[in-house]
């Protein structure tokens, strides 16, 4: 009697319970409609092909002063750290000793001038009597070699006083170019040698400047391909355009452009070593200063950019998602170039024509079925009255 009680309990409650549920059943909403997204339809473009590379600055022109004579520093002439002009005295070496050279090679030289003198005139005396043979034809040869002697006796006597004049000048220490002249290597008292070209300062020209950095020989390999078979088109070395990214990561503000490229590959590095030009009236780029040099080698004819919204950098590598012609979203691989203005340029991964997804990002998965915006929506299918 227990399980009839239970069973006439039950029974009534499990048929409420599958009402409901067919109830339910009946009346269920329609499936929600796929997300809407803002594509970007890619299309082939103009592109600067540039190539980021690190490099350092170096001075236009390096000058190293250094002694050319012995002697003691007696002062510094410049400021250190200034700009100096060409030909301006830095240092002074004691002239005394110089000086006394000087005078002693003027005198050895009145004195050869002197017998110089003497021995024309007994020429002069001479030639006519050895006509009268008066005197030998041997005493006069004799006489015209001794005056011959006399005046190459000269000649040497006015080169020492030329060399004894220079070593002079040497005292005082000029500088070769125009630049900023650096610290001092020696001071006051310091003794100096000609011998062992004792350093006492360097000048560096930092208007304009040179920055140098190496590109990978592959790279350069692969440019040339592509500049032979027209994907890129090459401009002349001295219009391609270069740009710096300081350590502070700001971009300089003055665009230099390439100068030098060498033609030969270093066989410890595989690379080729080329060079940029900048102006530099602030001194704002200084020697050993560490850049990146953003290198503009030539025109990609048929480039792909997208919107870096459409790009999602992953640990992995950057994706893009796309909508296929079935409006089913997939997540795409490429290989990201240089950011170039507002777009992400891509070197591989996409073609022309595919729809990448702008907008609405967050709402999508791959796999999944979208709308695009614009487009009508489609009506859901009706449910049939059961």
């Amino acid at each position: 009697m227990i399980k009839q009680a239970f069973k006439s309990r039950v029974t009534p409650f499990a048929f409420l319970i599958a009402g409901l549920v067919a109830g339910c059943g009946e009346d269920a909403p329609p499936a929600p409609p796929p997300p809407e997204v803002g594509v970007y339809v890619v299309q082939p473009t103009q592109i600067a092909n540039i190539v980021e590379l690190p490099g350092r600055v170096q001075a236009v022109r390096t000058a190293e002063v250094r002694a050319r004579v012995d002697g003691i520093i007696e002062r510094r002439l410049y400021s250190e750290g200034t700009d100096v002009a060409a030909g301006t005295p830095l240092f002074q070496i004691d002239a005394r000793e110089k000086q006394a050279e000087y005078d002693a090679a003027v005198g050895a030289l009145s004195r050869a001038q002197a017998a110089a003198k003497n021995a024309a005139q007994v020429v002069e005396r001479y030639a006519p009597l050895v006509d009268k043979e008066a005197i030998s034809r041997q005493e006069f040869d004799a006489a015209v070699s001794a005056a011959a002697q006399a005046e190459a006796d000269v000649l040497s006597a006015q080169a020492q006083v030329e060399r004894a004049e220079l070593d002079l000048d040497y005292t005082i220490v000029s500088a070769p170019l125009a630049g900023r002249a650096g610290r001092a290597q020696v001071t006051e008292g310091a003794l100096v040698k000609a011998s062992e070209a004792t350093l006492l300062t360097t000048i560096e020209q930092l208007d304009p400047v040179y920055v140098n950095f190496s590109q990978s020989a592959t790279d350069l390999l692969k440019l040339r391909r592509d500049i032979a078979e027209g994907r890129v088109k090459s401009l002349p070395l001295n219009r391609i355009k270069v740009t710096l990214v300081l350590e502070d990561g700001s971009v300089y503000e003055r665009p230099g452009h390439l100068n030098f490229l060498d033609m030969s590959v270093d066989s410890s590095t595989g690379t080729v070593s080329l060079r940029s030009e900048f102006q530099n009236p602030n001194r704002l780029l200084l020697p050993g200063t560490f850049v990146r040099a953003r290198v503009e080698g030539g025109i990609i004819e048929n480039g792909i950019a997208v919107p870096p919204r459409a790009v999602q950098v992953k640990p992995e590598g950057a994706v893009v998602m796309v909508v296929g012609d079935d409006n089913m979203v997939s997540a795409r691989p490429v290989k990201l170039g240089d950011l170039q203005g507002d777009k992400w340029v891509i070197t591989d991964g996409l073609k022309p024509g595919d729809r990448v997804v702008v907008d609405g990002i967050q709402h999508i998965r791959p796999g999944a079925p979208v709308r695009i915006q614009g487009a009508k929506p489609v009506a859901p299918a009706a449910t049939p009255a059961g």
